[in-house]
């Protein structure tokens, strides 16, 4: 697999560059980033070569393409830029692994635009997911919890500590709530939806309403700047708490007297997209996850009142 990143400059909570690091360990090959400036793009570049990467900084989308000739691309720019690359790489027949949210516009149609992308994905041939990577974290959650019922699990919450504020908090953190709902319960609906937001804090109260279930939902966000930032979540009151070591980056999940070491969920997310690409399969990630999340998400923004 030859990679190109769009975006992969490491700046407050810039991601591409760990997505960048997981791909090259699992054994692709990122030939080239692309930044909006000389400066930014090499800089990206600089970035990478701790994990062993040499990569060519570009700041022309098209000419990167046309040099480097990849088969797949890493969409981490600004939220606001995704839908314009999603549509130039698929174009082009370039595999896309796009970080969260999958697209972010002035929209009321956030279902038709999606269904376009992925109707012009599938007509390429080409593999389309998106990086929400706590669903990939559930496996660890049962091992200290035991299994997710999904037809007796009624209460949901998490806690996380974003670095925008007010309103802005939803788009950067919901979509790794609404992915872990619907990775236990499938596609649902939204009810009873209640806000609490300030420029440091928002709260996000609704019903997730499905076939098996309605499980109530509580939604934490206090903005945080500096590391370690804190991230917990769980069902019926069973909470595992995320400890990072800063030292090394290893990740731990810790309930009650327990305490594990797991794999970062963001290299199981990558690996599942690499391995979907070589077996032509839907990514965990993929067409209907993104569906139902991305319209959800879009709901909740909207409803959210400004501060």
């Amino acid at each position: 697999m030859k990679v190109s990143i769009i975006g992969a400059r490491k700046k407050r909570s810039g991601i591409g560059e760990y997505i960048g690091k997981y791909f090259h360990r699992n054994g692709a090959s990122i030939t080239s980033v692309l930044g909006t400036a000389e400066k930014t793009a090499r800089d990206a570049s600089l970035g990478l070569r701790k994990y062993g990467i040499d990569s060519t900084p570009y700041t022309d989308f098209h000419r990167m393409v046309e040099t480097e000739k990849p088969d797949t691309a890493v969409i981490a720019s600004p939220p606001s830029t995704h839908y314009e690359y999603l549509v130039k790489c698929v174009d082009l027949g370039l595999n896309v692994f796009c970080e969260k949210p999958f697209v972010w516009q002035e929209t009321n149609d956030i279902r038709g635009v999606v269904g376009h992308l992925f109707e012009k994905a599938r007509q390429k041939n080409v593999t389309v997911a998106m990086n929400s990577q706590w669903p990939f974290s559930i496996r660890y959650y049962e091992e200290m919890c035991g299994p997710i019922d999904s037809e007796k699990a009624n209460t949901f919450s998490i806690t996380m500590s974003p670095l925008s504020r007010g309103r802005e908090m939803i788009p950067e953190s919901l979509p790794h709530a609404l992915s872990v709902l619907y990775s236990v319960f499938g596609d649902g609906e939204i009810a009873d939806l209640l806000f609490q937001v300030n420029k440091e804090k928002t709260v996000v109260k609704f019903q997730y309403q499905c076939q098996t279930n309605d499980c109530d939902v509580f939604i934490n966000l206090v903005r945080k700047v500096q590391q370690p930032r804190d991230f917990c979540f769980g069902f019926n009151h069973r909470i595992v708490h995320r400890i990072l070591d800063l030292g090394n980056y290893d990740i731990y999940f810790s309930y009650e007297d327990k305490k594990i070491k797991i794999i970062d969920p963001l290299e199981l997310s990558v690996r599942d997209f690499i391995e979907a690409v070589g077996g032509q399969r839907e990514p965990l990630i993929g067409y209907r996850h993104i569906m139902s999340t991305m319209s959800l998400l879009k709901g909740i923004y909207d409803g959210c009142p400004d501060v």
